[in-house]
């Protein structure tokens, strides 16, 4: 605990020198990561959670110690004076008999108390008990899932922007060698020296919009997904973020089988483990429920105690005034609370929750292994494509600067220049799209299978 706060402390102190004016923060992936990590709300929200869950296993295991209730006040009671005999004499044959003449009135101060230990409780504190531990277990991996959402949000901003910002300058890159070749034809058309057309002029300019509107996209996913990655980085909008990483590259793909990730997420996934959680929560909340019905056996001591200023006390042990006089003893009692059709509609309401829960579980067995199968299955899709995809754009460039040579040579039409320049931009951008969607397949995958990193 001692290190985690250290850490968090030192990450805090990197974010505060990173906001000032003038400093330029280079992170790497894993860097804004572990940032995120460190800075987001949610997770922090889910930490608080958990300490509310043990807070709630502390009041369980609390009912097992001792307990007081107390009563006092300051009322009012009749005053009076003289014996217990007729006339108010303290000896006599005849009892006094006051009717309901009131002679005065009288403070009085009460007290009753009651301290308490259960002894024996048939279970319900050792059920409650599991089943708080259990919803401690739950908030874990609810705190788990969102630490894994992080992860994966981050990846994801950080691959956008490194895909955007690569479009962004290749398309960049693409519009000045069009510009080039439009100056080029403008400049034959003037002259007339006969070796442009009009027409060339019309298809690169209809090339050049068509460029124009890929650029000012990928400007725009450049600086959403940069924004991204300082917020969940903590840095800030306004901070001076850069990414380490020069330009765009696959990950390395996971060296494991299918058979494996989906014995993995089956027993590492925050979902499944939210669900043995649950089951034990359920299973404790039943047999609590049961126990109920039961009475408590408890020992302790009981006592009250009254003064009345103005009354006569009375000694005499057969006789007892309310208003004046006091006792204490130790006690063993049983107490039994329970309304019998209440307490069976609540058994029966928590096996059936405890139901619901078993057939939520099968599904979960059936359906992790197809969507770990799925996200798989589109990862070693997109790995081949981008592998495939990448040397579809190497030869494009060959393509397209072979046509602008022979297109300044006066030997290839602007259209098939266009055409050529189309076909590089469209190779080139959707392979580096799809290098971000394989990276983002391997990023899924370790989220499925409750991988933090």
């Amino acid at each position: 605990m001692k290190i985690n706060a250290l850490t968090r402390t030192l990450l805090a102190a990197g974010l505060l020198l990173a906001a000032l004016p003038g400093q330029a923060d280079t992170i790497n992936l894993q860097q804004a990561v572990e940032m995120s990590l460190a800075a987001d709300p949610r997770i922090k929200e889910r930490e608080q959670v958990v300490e509310a869950a043990r807070g709630m296993l502390q009041e369980v295991q609390g009912n097992a110690g001792w307990r007081v209730s107390a009563n006092a006040f300051i009322g009012l009671a009749p005053e009076a004076e003289g014996g217990f005999y007729q006339g108010g004499a303290f000896s006599g044959t005849t009892p006094r008999t006051d009717g309901d003449r009131i002679e005065g009135i009288s403070d009085w101060t009460h007290l009753d108390f009651a301290l308490i230990k259960p002894l024996y409780t048939f279970g319900k504190i050792e059920h409650y008990g599991e089943a708080a531990r259990g919803n401690i277990d739950l908030k874990r991996g609810e705190l788990k899932q969102t630490r894994g959402d992080t992860v994966y949000d981050t990846k994801r901003a950080y691959f956008g922007y490194l895909t955007a910002r690569d479009i962004r300058v290749f398309l960049e890159d693409m519009q000045g060698r069009l510009d080039r070749a439009i100056t080029s034809v403008e400049r034959d058309l003037k002259e007339e020296t006969g070796e442009a057309k009009q027409s060339d002029l019309y298809a690169l300019q209809s090339a050049k919009g068509l460029l124009a509107k890929y650029v000012y996209q990928s400007h725009a996913i450049e600086k959403i997904s940069l924004d991204g990655l300082k917020v969940l980085t903590g840095a800030g909008l306004k901070a001076d973020l850069k990414v380490a990483d020069e330009r765009l590259e696959p990950v390395a793909f996971p060296r494991v089988d299918l058979a494996e990730f989906q014995s993995r997420a089956l027993q590492e996934r925050p979902e499944m483990q939210q669900l043995e959680a649950g089951l034990r929560a359920r299973r404790a909340l039943v047999a609590a429920k049961k126990a109920d019905r039961m009475p408590d056996v408890y020992a302790g001591v009981i006592g009250q105690f009254n003064y009345a200023s103005q009354r006569e006390r009375l000694d005499n042990p057969y006789l007892y005034d309310p208003f004046n006089g006091g006792g204490l003893t130790p006690v063993v009692g049983v107490k039994w609370d329970t309304v019998f059709g209440a307490a069976s509609a609540r058994v029966n309401q928590a096996q059936a929750e405890l139901e619901a829960l078993n057939h939520k579980k099968a599904f979960a067995v059936a359906g992790i292994p197809f969507e770990v199968g799925e996200a798989y299955a589109n990862a070693e899709a997109n790995y081949n494509a981008q592998r495939d995809l990448g040397e579809g754009a190497a030869a494009a460039r060959r393509w397209m600067v072979a046509s602008l040579a022979d297109f300044a040579a006066g030997i290839e039409s602007a259209d098939k220049v266009a055409n050529a320049l189309k076909n590089y931009v469209l190779t080139q951008t959707e392979y580096l799209r799809t290098v971000n969607d394989y990276n983002m397949n391997v990023a899924q995958l370790a989220r499925l299978t409750g991988e933090l990193k």
